[in-house]
This record gives structure tokens, C-alpha cells and sequence, in this order.
């Protein structure tokens, strides 16, 4: 590797701010311009409208729910005693989109979790490319390491899923990787912000954001108030909400508990063997090799970013240690971190030019053309899961729009409401929630054990892409209007 490797500034490190701003990376002096990142960020926003309309992608669980929250507090009724676990972040968004009604709710919100998921890929680029350094012998080298470091952050295992169902990881994989370029492009306020809104989105992130806003307070005296203001933003998001509108102000902690997602053997084993899922082998293969010899090399930025993905790894095990799942897709934003790191560790590879000549000269691109054929297996398989993950996304796509449909065909969620409480599914509730209008912790998931009460109750159950409605036990004075509602729509894929 080239002696390029020993050279950098820490993140965050002792290294004061007034330095930090003197040294900056030559090489990224292009990457500034504004009108060039307007239409970045423009064509980023498009390829998420168009992601969504083209693959016909619709949420999952947790995403109705967020929109369920956005809808209920407009209406003074939400609740967040029930699932999902509250997230600040998200809220941020369906709240305000909420305003446009509950179909453009929904369209804004699959708009914007894709479009910040993609946003992933270009921060990541941009990491890579200043990593990599100037090379003036092999100008190309910065450039194949922040495709490679793009195209890497997309490939991640589980991430296409976690897009393709409008989840917020990838969006807080994001917020993270631009919280990283903000600081190597010398603007810590900004930085600062971005980590406050990864710790909104995960509590992974409160450890960052105490760490750097120490770092800010220490090194920049006018940016106090705003270090102390950002901290104390995240538990009064967290908590004043949930304290509002829940039985606990630790409702999100509650419901996390016996996830049926839990590590049952050796926590610390199990989330270092998830973090590991993330790549295929060649992956973990240049990811050690590039750490160990940042490490040799004493990189202090290198190693600074390394760190920081073992701090969120580790907070990840004390979690499962407690009793939360610790879920691979909360290791979504140290895996990005460090294929970033391992692309623009193949940047400098490919920049080191030898001082003899011969076949060592073709050594670095020969090593480099190796990982990438390794890695076409990996691709290939991560395209086709995508593919099949699309397809049922569309199954998704018809099925609530036949859910709406036999709402509106038997006289509107208020209809439904006035027969009995909603009963569905579990995997349905946040769903059936949304397009009724009610709290998800409002809709019954358990049918038997909802018929064996003898209350009123409205079955919606999903079948064969389409929904089954049924009224049980309704009070004699509204059976004949109420069972109105008995209906089936049109079921299989559409015609």
C-alpha cells in the first residue's frame, strides 16, 4: 500500500478545529460545487420517485404504522401504545404528509425513504473518493474506489429489502455516511445535525452524538449552545411523545423486548455473525486486510471510522444483552462504514504505483479486477433476491388497494368503525390501521380470540392478494345495516 495511508485527520480526535479547516483534501475541491450537488441531489429525489412507481413498491409493518402516527396526531387521537416502536425520525415526515391526505401520505413517504436510501450510495462515493487521495499517475483510481464504495453500500444483504418495504435503516445508513463527509469536508455544525438525526432514527446514534458534540464544545467555544441544544433534543424526541401518548414514557424499549428476532445463544457471537452476513467472504476478506494495514499505517482517519463502526457494534451487543433483537438490519450502518473503508482501501491499491516496473506495475489492478470477479457471484445473487422481493412487493401493491376498495364499496371506515372494532391478521394491523383510520394498537390481530369475546367485530382478512370481510357478532339493532358489510373483493393478480 502506498505511504499515502499514514496521512490524516481524526473522527472526532484532539486534532483542533482551527487546524483542521487549514489542511483540506485537494482532491475534493471539485466535489463543492453547488449547482453540481443541486442537480446531485435532483436526480437522487427522481430516481426515487421513479424507483417507487416502477418497481410498484408498497410499506411493511412498521412504515403504515409511522404513517398511522402522522394521521392520528393530526386528528388529536394518536396512541403509540402499540406496535411499532416509536421512532422520532420518521415522524419528522408522515406528520407533514399527513397535511396532503392519506394517498399522497403514503406516495411522499415511499418517495423519501428511497430517494434518502439511494443517497446512501452517493455519500458512500464521496467518502471513497477522499480516502483514496490525489493520485496524479493514476487519476482513475478515486474514482473506480467511490463506484465500488456505491455500489457496495446498495449491496449490502437485506438493504434492497429494507427499500423495497419504505423501512428507515437505509435512510439512517445514509444520514450517517453524510455525517461522515460533512466532517472530512471540515463543516461540524452540520455534522453535528446529521448525527442528532441518526440518533432519531436509531439509539445507536446517542453514543455518537455525545461523543461529537463533546468534541464540538472542546473545539469550537461558539458552537457550544448548539452542542448542548442538539443533546438535549434527542430525549425530549424520544420520550416526551411516547409520555404523551402511551401507558410508558419507555414504550419503545417495551415493546423491543421478547422480539421473536432475539439472540438466543452467545449475544456477542450472534451480532458479530449478522454484522458478517452483510457481505460475501471476498467483502470481509478486503475489508480485514484494509483495516490491518490502516492499523500498521497508524491512519488516524481510518482507523477513527473503523472505531466508530465497532462502538455502534458493540452497542448492538449490549442491546441483544438486554433482550432487544439486535436485528442485521440494525448493522446496516457499520457494514456501510466499513465497505467504504475496504473501497478506498482498493483506491490507494489501485494508486500505488510501484518503483519498478514489470509485471508489479499491473499488480494493484490485477488484485483489485480479482475482488471485483469474486464478487460478481454475490452481485448476481443479490440482484435476483431484489427481483423476487419486487414481485412481491406489486402482490403488496394490489392487495391494498383492494383493502381500500372494500372499505370504500361498503360505506367507509366509518361504517366498519360503527359495526365493531377491526380485526385482522397481525402482519395486516398496521395496514388495515392506516386505511380505516384508526391507532394500530386499535385493531384487533388475534381473529379466534376476538370471535370467542362475543363483541362486535368487523373481520378484514387478507386472501389470495385480495380481502375477506366479515361482521361477527353484531348487536341486533345494527345486524341488518352491518351486514352490508359482508363481501369479498376480487382476488389473484389483477386482470
Amino acid at each position: 500500500m502506498p505511504e499515502q495511508m499514514a496521512t490524516g485527520t481524526a473522527i472526532p480526535g484532539p486534532l483542533p478545529i482551527d487546524r483542521l479547516r487549514s489542511q483540506p483534501v485537494a482532491v475534493a475541491q471539485g466535489w463543492r460545487r453547488p449547482a453540481l450537488w443541486a442537480a446531485v441531489a435532483g436526480f437522487v429525489v427522481l430516481a426515487g420517485a421513479a424507483w417507487v412507481a416502477l418497481t410498484g413498491m408498497r410499506p411493511s409493518y412498521d412504515a403504515f404504522g409511522w404513517l398511522v402516527w402522522g394521521r392520528q396526531l393530526l386528528h388529536g387521537e394518536l396512541n403509540t401504545d402499540g406496535a411499532p416502536s416509536w421512532k422520532p425520525l420518521t415522524f419528522l415526515f408522515t406528520l407533514p404528509y399527513a397535511l396532503a391526505g392519506a394517498n399522497p401520505q403514503l406516495w411522499l413517504w415511499m418517495i423519501t425513504s428511497s430517494a434518502a436510501a439511494l443517497a446512501g450510495s452517493v455519500f458512500a462515493a464521496r467518502i471513497a473518493y477522499r480516502l483514496t487521495g490525489p493520485c496524479p499517475r493514476r487519476q482513475w483510481a478515486p474514482l473506480v474506489a467511490g463506484a465500488f464504495a456505491g455500489v457496495a453500500v446498495l449491496g449490502l444483504n437485506g438493504y434492497s429489502h429494507q427499500v423495497l418495504i419504505a423501512n428507515s435503516d437505509p435512510m439512517v445508513v445514509s444520514l450517517c455516511l453524510a455525517a461522515i463527509d460533512s466532517h472530512l469536508s471540515n463543516r461540524p455544525r452540520l455534522a453535528l445535525g446529521l448525527i442528532v438525526l441518526v440518533s432519531l432514527g436509531r439509539p445507536e446514534g446517542w453514543p455518537f452524538a455525545v461523543l461529537y458534540a463533546g468534541w464540538l464544545w472542546r473545539s469550537i467555544p461558539s458552537a457550544r449552545v448548539l452542542a448542548v441544544g442538539a443533546l438535549a433534543l434527542i430525549p425530549v424526541a424520544w420520550f416526551l411523545v411516547p409520555a404523551l401518548t402511551s401507558h410508558s414514557w419507555f414504550i419503545s424499549g417495551d415493546l423491543a423486548l421478547n422480539s421473536r428476532n432475539a439472540i438466543h445463544g452467545d449475544k456477542l457471537l450472534g451480532v458479530l455473525g449478522r454484522l458478517r452476513s452483510l457481505y460475501a467472504l471476498p467483502m470481509q476478506v478486503a475489508v480485514a486486510v484494509t483495516l490491518l494495514v490502516a492499523a500498521v499505517r497508524r491512519n488516524r482517519q481510518w482507523m477513527g471510522l473503523a472505531a466508530a463502526a465497532i462502538l455502534w457494534v458493540a452497542v448492538e451487543v449490549a442491546f441483544a444483552y438486554h433482550g432487544w433483537s439486535a436485528v442485521a438490519r440494525y448493522l446496516l450502518e457499520p457494514g456501510a462504514v466499513l465497505v467504504v473503508l475496504a473501497a478506498a482501501g482498493l483506491g490507494r491499491l489501485l494508486a500505488y504505483d510501484p518503483p519498478r516496473g514489470g509485471l508489479l506495475r499491473i499488480a494493484p489492478a490485477a488484485v483489485g479486477l480479482a475482488l471485483v470477479v469474486t464478487l460478481i457471484p454475490t452481485a448476481r445473487a443479490r440482484v435476483a433476491t431484489a427481483h423476487a422481493q419486487i414481485a412481491a412487493g406489486r402482490h403488496d401493491a394490489t392487495e391494498l388497494a383492494r383493502l381500500q376498495a372494500v372499505v370504500a364499496r361498503d360505506g367507509g371506515a366509518t361504517a366498519i368503525k360503527s359495526c365493531g372494532q377491526p380485526v385482522t391478521l397481525v402482519g395486516n394491523q398496521s395496514e388495515v390501521a392506516w386505511v380505516i383510520g384508526l391507532n394500530v394498537g386499535n385493531v384487533g390481530y388475534r381473529i379466534g380470540k376476538s370471535i370467542d369475546t362475543g363483541l362486535p367485530i368487523v373481520v378484514l382478512k387478507p386472501h389470495d392478494d385480495g380481502w375477506q370481510v366479515r361482521p361477527i357478532h353484531i348487536d341486533a339493532t345494527d345486524a341488518a345495516r352491518c351486514e352490508r358489510l359482508r363481501t369479498d373483493s376480487a382476488f389473484g393478480p389483477p386482470t
